[in-house]
Formats: C-alpha cells, sequence, structure tokens
C-alpha cells in the first residue's frame, strides 16, 4: 500500500510536469504570433509556406483580437491549473485542466479545417500549436485514467 502510494505520487510529478511543458510549448507559440500580429509582421514559415495566407486572412482574428492570442491565454490557464495542482494537490485543478482539453481540441480541429479547406494554405506555428492541443488533450486522457479521475469503459 505504502510503495504503490509513492509510486503513484512520483507518476503524479511526472505527469503534471509534461503536461506543464507541453502547455507552455503552446504558450510560447501562440504568444510569438500574437506579438506578430500586433507588429503587423507575419513570420517567415521555413517548413511550409503558406502562414501569411493564413495569418492575413479573415480568420486570423475576431475582431481586433488574433486568435493566437485567445490561443496564448487558453495554455497560460492550463500552465496555471497544472502549477496549482503541483502545488496543491487538489484533484479538481487536475481535473478541471484536462476537461478545459476538450476546448483546445475542439478549437484546433476547426482552424485545421480551415486551413485545409477554406483558406487552402498551412501555418508551421498554427500547425504546431494545434499539435500541442491534441498532445494536451490525449496526455489528459491518459493522466486522468491514471489518476482514476475518469473511467474508461
Amino acid at each position: 500500500m505504502i510503495l504503490n502510494r509513492l509510486l503513484l505520487k512520483r507518476q503524479n510529478k511526472w505527469w503534471v510536469g509534461v503536461f506543464i511543458l507541453l502547455a507552455l510549448v503552446g504558450f510560447a507559440d501562440a504568444t510569438y504570433l500574437a506579438v506578430e500580429h500586433w507588429r503587423g509582421e507575419v513570420p517567415d514559415c521555413s517548413i511550409i509556406h503558406g502562414c501569411d495566407q493564413v495569418l492575413g486572412s479573415k480568420y486570423a482574428a475576431i475582431g481586433p483580437v488574433p486568435v493566437a492570442l485567445l490561443g496564448a491565454g487558453y495554455y497560460l490557464t492550463l500552465v496555471g491549473l497544472g502549477v496549482l495542482y503541483a502545488d496543491t494537490k487538489n484533484i479538481r485543478w487536475a481535473y478541471l485542466a484536462g476537461q478545459l482539453t476538450w476546448l483546445g481540441l475542439g478549437a484546433s480541429v476547426i482552424l485545421v479545417g480551415l486551413m485545409a479547406f477554406v483558406i487552402e494554405a498551412y501555418c508551421q506555428f498554427c500547425l504546431l500549436s494545434a499539435l500541442t492541443s491534441i498532445l494536451l488533450f490525449v496526455w489528459a486522457r491518459f493522466w486522468m485514467r491514471a489518476a482514476k479521475l475518469i473511467e474508461v469503459s
């Protein structure tokens, strides 16, 4: 019983650490895009071409607010919830963080769909954000399952 608690405690630190790290990657990526938007610059795409079309499209902002800023807020919220959980061990923070990843997954599906089918161009930074959201979602599902916060049938 004590050994199981020690293993779960060690495993939990690892799970939350990776979760926070992934959220920080997303935050850095989204913040970079938001700052570039306000500077009136379009980042150079070194891997694929199309950043100018995607980031210059009408889908890149909601009114004066760049979508990337909303993403940065989302990722920063996940970082905060992960840190709160790591600090307090209050399982509610972990549960809330895990449930919020549904939001990121949904937004990523919509935005990648817009790139693929409407804009017909891709932005490597946007794809990195989508990948980060997908990884956060999958990681959260495994983490919540390991912590027995969700039932898997």
